[in-house]
């Protein structure tokens, strides 16, 4: 079973959590960024999530890059760092919908992938 970490801003917790329920439904073992979600101080929980990130058995990041504010594919501060980090590590880098255009030079260029804003083919690209 391959594990997926989701990151993402706390603004879309919501869809957060429905794509971690759509993920468990396709046999991955999925994994919050918890500490985030219960409010924890950003020091302690930004330091859990990129633990998760960089643990062996974790080889994909899913940045569930939603509208925030009215911008479309947000990708905040935060989940940048997550992705800068999970490059460094060699990991499978995936965006939920298109890249955010502020970041795009980096995301082409790190390898990310885009799912379009379906799960339907996560398997074919995380296996590319």
């Amino acid at each position: 079973m391959k594990n997926i970490v989701l990151c993402g801003s706390m603004k879309v917790k919501d869809k957060i959590i429905e794509v971690e329920q759509l993920l468990k439904e396709k046999g991955y073992n999925v994994l919050l960024p918890k500490e985030c979600m219960e409010g924890l101080p950003k020091v302690i929980a930004s330091r859990a999530h990129f633990d998760r990130i960089v643990h062996p058995e974790n080889d994909t990041i899913l940045i569930v890059n939603a509208t925030k504010n009215n911008i479309e594919n947000y990708i905040g501060p935060n989940s940048f760092a997550e992705i800068a980090f999970a490059f460094y590590y060699h990991k499978n880098i995936l965006l939920l919908n298109e890249f955010y255009e502020p970041y795009l030079d980096e995301l082409e260029g790190w390898g990310v992938k885009e799912l379009h804003g379906t799960l339907d083919n996560i398997e074919k690209i995380i296996n590319l």
